[in-house]
């Protein structure tokens, strides 16, 4: 940071996230002020650092709230304050995002500045629709032009005779409220009133829908679905690839809405494996971890050379468990010759990151199985130190008491629900959600006591982990229609994929 400040003007992509530049995230991910248009996904928003100010100057048309001068004069307040802005903008700043009016802003007030491109909704949305706005045979051309001018006014600023009449494919953006005029001028022009067209709404986003016909009754088309902006025209005959190049809407689950339920340290793994297979994670996490007091879990640790095993029922244990061995002085050396279980994938390789492989890994990942694994070491008179959360599930210590041995039951954290999981799930159940999934009985408890009422969860798809998480939603009365096999995340989304896809 630069003691007058600095603004990057940084291009947000089309819609998806993961369209992001490398630069443009971790500017984003640095900076103290972050003043955003409307159409930034908030996903991209959730990059940027708590405590940044974050300042929405999303135009509304109609609105005149927010105007271009406006905007410029924030960012030149903020970056004369020393701070570190970032101006994201949709799509790319230059490409009729008026990057370039708010750059001169900045450059008249001697302000230093960088841009940062991003692609651009005229090339991803139909990309995202399979359709190249290029193919040699097809289109060796493209031209993009703004359609928020109306073409039939006297003195238009656009050549639409020379649009026209390209000959290659033609990318008009903003152009939903003059649609009408827009073809009738193409055809008016000398363009065959039979070119293919398409439109693509949120391209690139799990919400994106896209309709095809001609340049004669695709401005029909759009009234008839009653589709509004914004949307990317398309005109040519690369039209005619997108059955064969569907690929986005194809996915298997495109275009669901999908509630995660896990921590927020937790939901990136699913999150981005739901969002390869096109659908829209919504984080609510309904539970976090808190740490409970350690005396109980440090006079274990004192007293470690007693113990035969160490079970661990959930990554969250093992990973509050090392931490605490650390932070009283000892490594891993400290198990000596302690074996280690591990109720599933998730915990052996939390344990596997402090240097130690499990003995003992049941086939099954529930409480239950964790004993019968153990059953086939004979450990009839062997003590076993059990860390776990609070409220965990008593059958993992019946079932090794049931094989003789002493457990030594050690609750080190707690789920609680966070602060602010009641906003977001309202807003998430406000906008509407497809599925919702649980990846533990605590986050069926948790998201139960948040819901005001049962039925809005109604006509939802609920998908549970594994059979002790659906056990729990059906205690409470929920109608569950998905059970992994493998209580896993990869498991779980497994799962949703054959639902979803049964002849796949």
């Amino acid at each position: 940071m630069t003691t007058k400040g600095i603004v990057y003007l940084v291009g947000a992509g089309p819609g998806d996230p993961e369209l992001l530049t490398l630069k443009g995230k971790r500017l984003l991910q640095a900076a103290e002020v972050v003043v955003f248009d409307r159409l930034v996904d908030a996903r991209t928003l959730a990059l940027a650092r708590p405590d940044a100010e974050m300042i929405d100057v999303g135009k509304v048309p109609g609105d005149p709230k927010n105007r271009q001068e406006d905007i410029t004069a924030i960012l030149i307040a903020r970056a004369k304050e020393g701070k570190n802005v970032v101006r994201l903008k949709g799509g790319d700043p230059y490409v009729f995002g008026r990057g370039g009016e708010e750059a001169l802003g900045l450059v008249a007030e001697g302000q230093l500045f960088q841009e940062v491109p991003a692609p651009s909704s005229a090339i991803v949305a139909p990309a995202y629709a399979g359709i190249p706005v290029t193919h040699r045979g097809l289109a060796t051309s493209v031209t993009f032009v703004t359609g928020n001018e109306d073409p039939t006014k006297a003195h238009s600023t656009v050549n639409w005779d020379a649009v026209a009449n390209t000959g290659g494919t033609v990318v008009v953006l903003m152009g939903r409220d003059n649609l009408h005029r827009i073809t009738n001028r193409f055809i008016q022009a000398g363009r065959s009133a039979d070119t293919p067209a398409a439109l693509v709404r949120w391209g690139s986003e799990p919400a994106q829908r896209t309709l095809t016909g001609t340049l004669y009754d695709i401005a029909a088309r759009a009234d008839d679905a009653a589709l509004p902006p914004p949307v990317v025209l398309v005109i040519g005959d690369v039209v005619k690839l997108r059955p064969s190049l569907n690929w986005f809407e194809s996915l298997p689950l495109f275009g669901k809405r999908v509630l995660i339920t896990r921590t927020r340290q937790q939901a990136g793994v699913l999150s981005a494996r739901l969002a390869a297979l096109g659908a829209l994670p919504i984080e609510v996490p309904t539970i976090e971890i808190e740490s409970l007091p350690s005396e109980a879990l440090d006079r274990a640790i004192d007293g470690i050379a007693t113990y035969d095993w160490v079970a661990f029922t959930s990554a969250n244990a093992a990973e509050i468990f090392f931490d605490r061995l650390t932070e009283l002085g000892h490594d891993a050396r400290a198990l000596g010759q302690l074996k280690i279980a591990a109720i599933g994938p998730a915990t052996v390789a939390a344990i596997k990151l402090r240097g130690i492989i499990a003995d003992a890994v049941p086939t099954n990942y529930v409480g239950e199985a964790l004993g019968e694994a153990l059953a086939e070491h004979d450990i009839s008179g062997k003590r076993v130190l059990l860390p776990r959360a609070a409220d965990g599930r008593d059958a993992v210590v019946t079932s090794l008491t049931a094989l003789g041995a002493t457990v030594d039951d050690v609750p080190t954290y707690r789920t609680v629900t966070p602060a602010n999981s009641a906003e977001l799930l309202e807003r998430a159940l406000s906008d509407g959600i497809d599925i919702a999934t649980f990846t533990s009985s605590s986050t069926v408890t948790n998201l139960m006591a948040l819901i005001d009422n049962r039925k809005q969860l109604r006509s939802v798809t609920i998908a549970c982990i594994g059979p002790v998480t659906a056990e729990t939603a059906g205690e409470h009365r929920l109608s569950v229609d998905i059970v992994a096999s493998e209580s896993t995340v990869d498991g779980l989304v497994d799962a949703l994929v054959a639902h979803f896809n049964p002849t796949t």
